[in-house]
């Protein structure tokens, strides 16, 4: 690796060309009616893999997928290296999606890797960039299946989940690839976690604070945990709109309204006390096929995203839930039924790697800004692994999960500078 380095505003030239190549020709590969849709443990996926291991090797990296059908990438050499720090992140998508969620990460890692080959440098210590499959929760419900299964974490009931389309369970599409299902449901971990360092994630920011705050990028101090439940069901009673006087109806909307509104009570509550919280209910229904707007429904489905950087407030919110919807319940003469709970634990990232991305943001001409992650990511599973974990936001407008994702590739190229000061410090 003699190769004689490229002048400061030509390699930079070179990197903005690499990463909008690499960007726009993966968001061709996988356009929906809006935005893009690469779903876990799809064929798209898989061509998304395929794609990056063809420009990875190309540009001489090694490359090699790993047990859970994870690409993985590294400098020549390295590959084998006794220890290693990893550079991950997604590439799956969700539906209708942005191309910048997940996918920034991966890309972010491969630019490190490209960038010290073409340079002829060595990193401080050897790097594994690994593209990681299913993160998002979108396609079964569990979310970040592809790390939990590298991680020896994924759950049976993770595994029987079905899919949202095709209504097979995620066993079964995992087996259809080729994951070792039997170890994935013995919780061995995929991969040697003992030879992991550290584990490095970029992602773009899922907020507004980067933007209101006029900075390209930030450090990550800590991932918020999460309980869900994909589908909550209130059931009432049939009626009609005009016949069922107030004091007779069991009216399923009507409680879910009540319980919504007194949760979101309490959130105010918990806030003004000074702990973190966010409450989502994206998913409101009920059934088309027999309910009109002239019949009082006898169910009504909803979601429920409760998230929080401390665990004690998921158990509160939890307890609280319950305690809710049992009042509701004699109040209204309504059931509710929870359904499934999925349960992440908040992860704080390692304070010697925050401090080290801290440095590296200075080194490289940025005032350090250190803020926490609203959005939950494969950083919490590996912290959670015991692995020391940190995460580098990416600037990025219109939130996340949508067609109008907005990263300025100069802002992803910050936040790929800051990776790779980081890298070439050493521990």
């Amino acid at each position: 690796m003699n190769a004689r380095p490229a002048p400061p505003a030509e390699a930079h030239r070179a990197d903005h060309a690499l990463a909008e190549r690499l960007f726009g020709e993966i968001a061709a590969m996988s356009p929906d009616v809006e935005g893009v849709s690469r779903p876990a443990y799809s064929d798209i996926e898989t061509r998304t893999l395929e794609y990056l291991e063809a420009v990875a090797r190309a540009e001489g990296l090694d490359v090699w997928y790993d047990a859970g059908c994870n690409a993985n990438f590294s400098l020549p050499g390295d590959r084998d290296a006794e220890r290693f720090v990893v550079i991950g992140s997604h590439v799956d998508s969700v539906p209708f999606g942005g191309n910048f969620d997940g996918l920034a990460g991966v890309v972010a890692g491969l630019l490190c890797l490209i960038r010290a080959r073409r340079m002829g440098l060595r990193l401080a210590r050897p790097v594994h960039v690994l593209a990681m499959r299913g993160e998002e929760s979108a396609w079964f419900g569990p979310c970040y299946i592809g790390s939990k299964a590298l991680t020896g974490t994924l759950s049976d009931r993770e595994m029987v989940a079905r899919h949202k389309g095709d209504g097979r369970s995620l066993e079964d599409h995992m087996a259809e690839i080729g994951l070792p299902v039997d170890d994935i449901r013995a919780g061995r971990p995929l991969i040697d976690l003992g030879r992991i360092e550290a584990y490095l994630e970029l992602h773009i920011e899922q907020g507004p604070l980067l933007i209101g705050k006029d900075l390209p990028a930030a450090v990550v101090s800590g991932i918020r945990g999460n309980i869900r439940y994909r589908s909550i069901t209130c059931h009432g009673e049939a009626g009609h709109s005009g016949a069922v006087p107030k004091a007779y109806r069991r009216d399923p909307v009507l409680a879910m309204a009540d319980l919504l509104v007194r949760l979101d009570e309490s959130w105010t509550t918990i806030l003004n006390k000074g702990d973190d919280l966010v409450l989502t209910s994206g998913v409101v229904a009920t059934d088309p096929e027999k309910h009109a707007m002239s019949r009082i429904p006898d169910s009504v489905s909803f979601s429920l995203d409760i998230r929080s950087q401390k665990a004690a407030t998921l158990d509160d919110m939890r307890d609280l839930l319950v305690g809710e919807m049992r009042e509701i319940e004699r109040d209204r003469k309504v059931r509710f039924e929870l359904g499934e709970e999925l349960r992440v634990e908040p992860a704080l990232c390692d304070r010697g790697l925050v401090a080290r991305l801290e440095k590296a943001m200075r080194r490289i001409g940025h005032e350090p800004f250190v803020m926490p992650s609203g959005g939950g990511h494969d950083a919490a599973v590996f912290a959670a692994a015991g692995i020391p974990s940190a995460m580098v936001f990416v600037r990025n407008r219109n939130g996340s999960h949508n067609p109008q994702e907005a990263m300025e590739i100069d802002d992803f190229l910050a936040g790929v500078d800051i990776l790779s000061a980081f890298l070439a410090e050493g521990p």
